[in-house]
Formats: structure tokens, sequence, C-alpha cells
């Protein structure tokens, strides 16, 4: 049997075999659907993964999945990324800038049919920053409010900054006039929540939340259903059932037998489709995404705390080789933090850490590491079960042969990943990177940057650095806050406190049946705008 004859067949088995299985999965999302009495025709179907948390307080994630229609906060973020009203039909901010009052909308309830007030979100704020929550994200968006920073500290019983004027109004008074406060409440750690439902056992499976869909069945690593809420606040859903697949499957072979309507696509497959000939390229939607995927070193544990050694491994990296053979040139090199598309992109001038392994050995030289081997083994955490994934390990291949260098990998359980790099199990390098939550430049500088940041995992610190964000936060010159961004991502690169890789862009298939969903480059709620027009 020729070679080419065996790898046809064996493709052939495999494409048989994968055909198969997504049939066996269309029939068993169909049963499922069928069993919860939810019909397809009036149902968004996606695939996903078991929920981390349903808790607004204790996510990672934006507010495009589950957890952001279950719940709402008083603003959000539109599909043109531009704040709009939510649970808050409107508010005030005072000249100083110091002082916002919102008015809650006052046909707001939570599922159960109870009228939202400004105390509840008062107890949420409260909920989300009291330590015995550990939320990883309240200092993050709360801690612009006046005594936020004393609650998580322990320091207070209360927030300061909150008074619940009336029912319907809340005035929240800040320590400074951040300007991006308001993007900031559109992060689910704001979200409302009802302190009844969170203090009952296993609440998480039964929230009470404020969104556009309530939860009607969470079956772990099985199946999640949402179902639509009718006394919603603002225009109810246009579709009856939000469902995700949360068992096996093939995603994409899923797509392709109906099974689901969205797919994200992966750079082997992306060429396929945007094959004019390929009956999927009509579903293709693309666009750029708020995303900068990097490598994370740890600053405070040596060699990294040597700047040259960080410049090295930086210099040592062939990106645009990275980018070709695992994205098939569907990315774009990162020369720094800010992606394209977000506010202040554009400052950064000449080659960044472009590929130069001279460079990069001599910089390991000066640092006083005549031989590699004097740098120690090095450990590498990233997530996974079993092997080291593909792209990790080609990282890890072409650092060894460029510096000489030892590293082993430390797979972490992906279930508890995040959680452990907080607690501080980041070994020298971790598996990093960083997609916008709201579209502003601090959102990736200060947040990752600052030492004082919870988010700045790999503890990089510069006092420089930190008083020009400090003045960038509350600059009112847009123009001269953008100038202050710029300067701020130019001496992070020079520092180099991680390795920077590559900014990806977004891909996804979106079923026919669906109507008006708009790929966005930062993920908002929207599933509640999308209709299901699916043919006999």
């Amino acid at each position: 049997m020729s070679k080419r004859l065996a790898v046809f067949l064996c493709g052939a088995a495999f494409f048989l075999l994968s055909c198969q299985l997504s049939s066996i999965a269309t029939t068993e999302v169909a049963r499922q659907l069928a069993a919860e009495g939810v019909a397809h025709e009036d149902a968004i179907v996606l695939k996903s993964s078991q929920p981390r948390t349903l808790d607004p307080a204790k996510t990672l994630g934006g507010p495009d999945g589950a957890l952001g229609h279950i719940f709402s906060g008083l603003v959000n973020l539109d599909t043109d990324l531009q704040i709009q009203p939510d649970l808050a039909a409107g508010w005030q901010v005072s000249e100083d800038g110091l002082v916002y009052t919102f008015h809650l909308r006052k046909n707001a309830v939570f599922h159960d049919g109870k009228p939202v007030t400004a105390e509840d979100v008062v107890y949420a704020w409260e909920r989300a920053t009291n330590p015995a929550t550990e939320s990883e994200t309240a200092m993050t968006y709360l801690g612009d409010i006046a005594g936020v920073a004393e609650k998580i500290a322990g320091q207070a019983d209360s927030i300061s900054g909150l008074r619940a004027i009336d029912a319907h109004t809340l005035e929240v008074r800040l320590t400074e006039p951040v300007i991006p406060f308001l993007a900031k409440l559109a992060y689910p750690v704001t979200f409302v929540v009802d302190s009844e439902n969170v203090s009952e056992p296993d609440w998480e499976h039964s929230p009470n939340g404020t969104g556009p869909f309530r939860l009607q069945t969470w079956r772990d690593d099985d199946l999640l259903v949402l179902a639509r809420h009718d006394q919603y606040y603002a225009s109810p859903a246009r579709a009856r059932h939000l469902v995700y697949d949360l068992g096996p499957g093939l995603a994409m072979a899923m797509y392709e037998t109906g099974a689901i309507d969205l797919v994200s696509v992966d750079s082997g497959t992306l060429e396929r489709v945007q094959d004019p000939n390929n009956s999927l390229s009509s579903d293709l939607h693309t666009g750029p995404g708020m995303c900068t995927s990097t490598i994370g070193l740890n600053n405070r544990l040596p060699p990294f705390d040597d700047l040259r050694v960080r410049q090295a491994f930086n210099y040592a990296l062939d990106k645009e080789r990275l980018i070709e053979t695992f994205s098939n040139g569907n990315a774009l090199v990162a020369k720094g933090s800010l992606p394209p598309g977000m506010p202040g992109y554009g400052g950064l001038t000449g080659d960044g850490y472009a590929f130069d392994p001279e460079k990069a050995r001599q910089l390991i030289a000066d640092a006083g590491y005549a031989d590699a081997a004097d740098l120690g083994i090095l450990t590498f955490s990233t997530q996974g079960y079993g092997d080291v994934g593909p792209y990790i390990t080609a990282v890890i291949t072409l650092w060894e042969e460029t510096l000489g260098v030892t590293i082993e990998p430390v797979m972490l359980d992906p279930f508890t990943y995040y959680e452990q790099l907080y607690a501080g199990n980041i070994g020298h390098f971790y598996t990093s990177g960083w997609c916008a939550d709201y579209p502003d430049p601090q959102n990736f500088l200060e947040v990752l940057y600052h030492s004082e940041s919870r988010q700045n995992i790999g503890g990089f610190s510069n006092e420089a650095i930190d008083d020009l964000l400090d003045e960038a936060r509350i600059e009112p010159d847009a123009q001269k806050r953008i100038e202050l961004y710029q300067e701020v991502e130019r001496r992070i690169v020079d520092q180099a406190p991680v390795v920077f890789t590559s900014h990806g862009l977004a891909a996804v298939l979106v079923s026919p049946d669906l109507d008006g969903y708009v790929l966005t480059p930062i993920g908002v709620p929207q599933w509640h705008r999308v209709a299901v027009q699916r043919g006999d």
C-alpha cells in the first residue's frame, strides 16, 4: 500500500468517525432539548465547557457567557462598545467627577418578581468586597469607590462611598475622578445578586438574577439551559431559550451538522472555511480582537528579577514563526501590551523584540550567566491534563535551542489554573494573556502592570510607571491621557515584564438561522437581542 493511499484511508476513517461522533452528539442534544421542553425552533444552542462559577463576584470571565445573561449591573457595553444604561435608567456626575448618582429602573425585578432596589446594589458590592468572598476582581473594578480598599483589607465593615438615598437612587463617591469608572461597572463583579438567594446552599444552581434569562437547568458537565425572563425590565429576549451543551463533542463537527449555532474557528480550519466554494464561507464572521497573548515571567524570582534576562527571553523567541505555525499567519506579532483597536495603540516604534538570538545570548552573559547551565532548571506552569500542548512545547524548544537553557513544564489543573496563579504558583514562566473588558488602555496597562494591581501576577514593579499610571487614570484631557498611556506602554516594553507574543484575530461561524448576532472585539451580553429563524 502506498503511503499516499494509507494517509487517505486514515483521513477518510477519521472523517467517518468524526461524522459518526457528531451525529451521535447531534442526536443527544436533540434528545436533551426535548426532555427539557425546549423547542429547537426557538432556542439558541451553543457549545461550552463547564462554568467555573455562576457567582458574579468570583468569576474571572466577561459578561458574554451564561452568567452575563442571568445577572445584570447598572450599565453595560453594547455591540458598539458604548456604555449604555442597564439596571440604572440614568445617572448624574458631580462637577469634580467624584460623585455618581444612579437612578434605578422602577420596573426592574429579580427573576422571582421581587423589585430591585438601591440596597440590593449596595449589598452586592459589599458582598463582592468582603474578604470572605475572596473575589479576585473586586479591587480592580470596584476599587475606585471610597472605602472599598479598606473593606477588602478587612479594615472596615462597610463601603463608606455607597449610600442608598431611596429605593431607586444610589450615590457612589470615588476616591478620585477616575475617567473609565462607568466602563468598569460593566464587568460581572459589579452585578446585582439577591441577598436571600446567595445565602442558600448551592445557590448557584438556582440563582435569582435580574438578567434577560433565568436558569432553568444546570447539570454539571452536561447541559445548561436558560429560559427567557418575561418580566425583564428592557426588551424581552427574542429567543425563548439559550442552551449551552457542556458535554463531550467536537464543536466544529456539531456546528456542521446543525447541533449548535456558533463555533470559533481555529487557524487550522480558517483557510478551509474561507474558500468561497465551501458552503460554510457565508457563515464566517471575522474581525479584530482586543486580546494580547503573552508568556508571563516571575519578576520576583531569579533570574527574571534581572531586566537583562527578561529582555533576553523576549529576543530569543521567534514570534513570527510561532504565528505562522500555530495561527497560519492569522495573528499579529505583539510589540507591546495594547492590541489593535484599543485607544493608544500605535504608540510603539521600531521592531520591538524582534528575533535576535545573538543579542539574547549577549544579554544573558551581561547578566552574569556565562553558561546557560548557571540559570538552573526553569519551570513553566501551564494548564492541561497529560501531555504539554504543542504551542508550549514549541516555545520551550525554541528557548532551549536558542539559549541552551533547561525548562521543565509543570501541568496545572485547568479548572483551578487561575486560582493557582493568583496564589503565586507560577514558577518561572506561566501561560498568560489578556482580553479587554472595556475599551480603555487602563484595562491593560494599569490592570496588568501597576505594582498594586491584583492582576499583576508576575510581580512587576516600577515606581515611575506607577506614577504615570496614577496620573493617566484621572487626566481629563483625552489627547493628553492617550499620550500618557503611550509613554507608559513604551516604558513597560523597555522593562519586559512579560514576553509579548501576539494579538489574535477573531473568527466564528454563525448559523444563518440566527438574526442579530454581532461579532465584537470585546465580549458583551447580546444573546437576548438575537432571534432564531429556522427553516422547516
